[in-house]
């Protein structure tokens, strides 16, 4: 039967991700508008969100952490055109933004000693070839594939190269373990539900070290430069952003940061993300037609829940009858005001993605699982 309650916050869209609970423009009411992001009340904001995520992450004292523009893709590529090209480097990619920063470092950065080791949606390649001698580029929560590594059991502490790691859908939802990676990126747009356009990069010490000491044989758009003259820009670090940031957007992350601190930090925002997680896991143990594509439990994303349809009737169908029907599923609950947005990336397999992290309630989520039996039992009487 058709469902009667629909989610108070139907907003399950993968990114940008939904405001924490609660939240109202009157959040931003304190934001620096109208001022320079260069004058003392905008550095000091935006050192205020360098410092209380700094501190929320447990991130240690001597890593540095800084604000830069283009969203997480802009910390990436700032990382890879500032840092590869002093050894080898090995690409691991398991989902499309993987694959795209595989696609980076053989196209447009053109390494020659590139390795890239692949695996499927939903599955991981085999973490303990990985050759550390290489530097190392990999997402740690497939956004597009529901796929995560499991920990950094596999990340020797005295590797020679860098740990690279974006990590924009697992920062704030997942434990980091800091002393393993030497680079970590991500976006205010996905656990804290912050607004686009900004990334953040953390480096460890050997990662500034390779900065201070490797010039790499390409040029660097200023955008991404992190180092001058053989020196770290430490302003990067410190609030001095090196264009122009949205005051409102940084009082946005500022007011986010402030709510994950209200819910007990790092260790409130794992546990709500694990709690949405096992809301969708207990409804596909029951299911009959909907199952994860990260099949491995040990594996699968809490924040990044993606699912695919597995009744034989639906398999069987070609594969843009497939396509036809998921996005009549999706269409159907934006419809119903039940759920936005959770239509697979469009370079991932057919199915459905939904977002688990912090700012969701677990409670909306349950709401949510009776919709889509409804709108898959409306669309299976048609085949």
């Amino acid at each position: 039967m058709k469902p009667t309650k629909t989610p108070l916050n139907p907003c399950f869209s993968s990114g940008p991700c939904a405001k924490r609970p609660g939240w109202s423009l009157d959040a931003l009411k304190g934001a620096a508008v109208g001022r320079s992001h260069r004058a003392k009340i905008g550095k000091t904001k935006l050192a205020e969100a360098i410092d209380r995520s700094k501190k929320i992450l447990g991130m240690p004292d001597d890593y540095v952490l800084g604000i830069v523009p283009a969203s997480d893709t802009g910390a990436i590529e700032m990382a890879m055109w500032s840092l590869l090209g002093e050894r080898g480097v090995e690409v691991l990619c398991w989902e499309s933004f993987g694959s795209g920063w595989a696609t980076d470092c053989k196209s447009q950065l053109k390494l020659e000693n590139l390795v890239v080791s692949k695996a499927a949606y939903g599955q991981l390649p085999d973490l303990s070839k990985v050759n550390w001698n290489n530097d190392v580029v990999f997402t740690w929560n497939g956004t597009t594939s529901g796929a995560r590594v499991p920990d950094g059991n596999w990340i020797p502490t005295d590797r020679e190269g860098l740990a690279i790691c974006d990590a924009t859908s697992a920062v704030f939802a997942m434990q980091m373990p800091w002393q393993k990676l030497d680079v970590v990126t991500w976006s205010w747009q996905k656990v804290l539900g912050g607004e686009g356009g900004h990334g953040m990069i953390a480096l460890s010490p050997r990662a500034v070290k390779r900065l201070e000491q490797f010039t790499p044989a390409r040029a660097l758009p200023k955008i991404f430069q992190m180092s001058k003259g053989g020196k770290l820009i430490s302003g990067i670090f410190a609030g001095e952003t090196i264009n122009t940031p949205s005051m409102l957007c940084v009082e946005d992350a500022i007011d986010g940061l402030k709510w994950a601190e209200s819910i007990g930090g790092l260790a409130g925002l794992v546990t709500r993300s694990e709690a949405n997680l096992k809301v969708i896991e207990d409804w596909v143990a029951k299911s009959t037609w909907a199952a994860f594509l990260a099949e491995d439990k040990a594996i699968r994303s809490s924040t990044s829940i993606c699912l695919k349809i597995i009744d034989p009737a639906y398999t069987a169908l070609s594969e843009e009858d497939q396509a036809k029907h998921a996005k009549t599923i999706v269409s159907m609950l934006e419809k119903e005001g039940a759920a936005f947005d959770i239509g697979a990336y469009r370079d991932a397999p057919v199915g459905f993605r939904i977002w688990g992290g912090a700012t969701v309630e677990s409670t909306d989520l349950a709401l949510l699982m009776p919709w889509l039996d409804w709108a898959w039992g409306e669309v299976r009487a048609t085949f």
